[in-house]
């Protein structure tokens, strides 16, 4: 198991380090570092919440931020560039942008799970430019263009 890095946001003297909640859980839960209490989001609305640690991840990696599938099914809440990315070379706070489908209004707490991160590696490749791909059997067959089940 490797090591992550986690460095407390002045301010953050409490929340727990982002944590697995089971043995077998792919993402770290990640908390809601509100210092001005609760925030309230209505229908249609985004916000950006900090969750009070920056990170250094090792080389090679990503962060991939993704949803609790609880919030999203149960209340709508959802993160609207899911996943979003933690580069390796980034050092400020990790950020998680809530948006709300749900029509009821949901109050995210100090200190309450909003979201997960997978720790992922990642390859790097060289862009060629060629003048023609491989044939496939599906081509350039795009949405639905394999059937609907």
């Amino acid at each position: 198991m490797d090591d992550v890095r986690f460095r407390r946001v002045e301010g953050n003297s409490d929340l727990p380090l982002p944590g697995y909640a089971t043995a077998g859980a792919a993402g770290m839960d990640l908390r809601a570092f509100l210092p001005e209490g609760p925030v309230t989001l209505t229908q249609g609305q985004l916000c950006l919440i900090s969750t009070g640690f920056s990170v250094e991840l090792p080389p090679g990696t990503e962060m991939q931020i993704r949803p609790r599938s609880g919030l999203a099914l149960k209340h709508g809440l959802i993160i609207p560039n899911s996943p979003g990315t933690v580069d390796e070379d980034y050092r400020g706070t990790i950020m998680i942008g809530l948006y709300l489908l749900g029509a009821e209004p949901f109050t995210v707490n100090p200190g309450d799970r909003i979201a997960q991160a997978v720790i992922a590696d990642v390859r790097r490749v060289r862009p060629v430019e060629v003048l023609a791909l491989s044939d496939t059997e599906r081509g350039s067959g795009g949405f639905g263009s394999t059937g609907l089940t």
